[in-house]
């Protein structure tokens, strides 16, 4: 079984040793860019992964796909164009102060595309499911175009969609996002959303912004996610992240799983974070590793959150991080002792 993700890859960098941006004299550049850590996530669990994207012909766009492919990401997909690579500057938080990032990714080569270059036939021969997340159609009109001709296209086809509402409110409205996603969602089959992706993104209230009592709203997000599946009949099954936010380094994390008329749940884990960024995807990776491998819908959920978690602990986009090591924190929470 074969998964496709569809979205931008970025250039990241970051500001070194909780630096502000303003501080910063160097940054640390790596890739990133939410369906690339998906598709590295899968491609490091076993699972077969293809990626679409577009990216600039030149050093760091080839550079780029053989980053991908060094983790077991099929790249063959990939659209080289002129143009440039987009960036973001990734500023991490401490105590208090939020995590922060600056978006450059106007004039990309992915952002110019139109939806007329993608060849949804050839580009979904050999593939069995669907994932993109929200970041996608936020960055133009034309991807936004093509992210539902692909659904369409799956659709047709019984392809199964795989969706991370993922809102992005540096890169659109609420407005806009409602807008657009409550009409791709007629086409998904699995939906992911965390705290204010549901209002933000389908004008459905889940959370009230308190991020010290996420958990605590427990029964609202499982309201929402009831209020998803009545609204999108295709949606067969809704998962969500719930947290609690003390700081930027220590948290609470659980998980909730709507499949059919059953609801699922985890358990809570403490977290002390290393870095904030990508865990939402690692989230959607770990799920998409338990469908393809006949999980049960309790231990894709505890599969999931617990690859979410671990990735709590690694620095940089992608989730390094094995099969074998998710499990053992699914299991136990892991543990501190020495592997040898």
């Amino acid at each position: 079984m074969k998964v496709l993700t569809f979205g931008e890859m970025l250039m990241r960098l970051k500001a070194p040793n909780n630096q502000r941006i303003m501080q910063a004299q160097a940054f640390e550049a790596s890739y990133g860019g939410a369906e690339a850590n998906v598709a590295v996530s899968l491609g490091l669990l076993g699972d077969q992964v293809a990626y679409l994207t577009r990216l600039p012909e030149n050093l760091l766009g080839r550079n780029g796909q053989q980053t991908l492919r060094q983790y077991g990401v099929d790249t063959t997909k990939i659209q080289f164009t002129d143009g440039r690579l987009g960036l973001y500057f990734f500023e991490k938080g401490a105590s208090v102060r939020s995590t922060n990032v600056v978006y450059d990714r106007a004039y990309s080569a992915f952002s110019l595309a139109k939806s007329t270059e993608f060849d949804w036939a050839s580009i979904f021969e050999g593939v069995d499911y669907f994932y993109f997340s929200g970041i996608t159609p936020a960055v133009s009109a034309e991807l936004a175009q093509a992210a539902e001709e692909a659904c369409q296209y799956c659709q047709a086809h019984q392809i199964p969609v795989i969706c991370d509402l993922n809102y992005r409110g540096k890169m659109w409205s609420a407005t806009q996002a409602t807008q657009t996603m409550r009409h791709l969602m007629t086409y998904v089959t699995i939906c992911i959303a965390h705290d204010e992706d549901f209002e933000a993104t389908l004008g459905i209230k889940a959370f009230d912004g308190d991020e010290a009592h996420g958990i605590a709203q427990k029964a609202s997000f499982k309201q929402a996610m009831q209020q998803v599946r009545q609204d999108f009949p295709n949606c067969q099954m809704v998962a969500s992240i719930l947290r609690n936010i003390r700081s930027v380094e220590d948290s609470d994390w659980m998980a909730l799983l709507l499949k059919g008329d059953q609801f699922y749940e985890t358990d809570t884990y403490h977290v002390h974070v290393m870095e904030g960024v990508a865990a939402g995807d690692a989230f959607g990776a770990g799920l998409m590793h338990g469908l393809l491998n006949d999980y049960q819908p309790d231990e894709m959920l505890q599969f999931g959150l617990a690859a979410s978690v671990a990735k709590l602990t690694i620095s940089g986009d992608f989730n390094l991080v094995s099969e074998a090591e998710i499990k053992a924190i699914a299991a136990n929470g892991g543990g501190a002792r020495l592997a040898r």
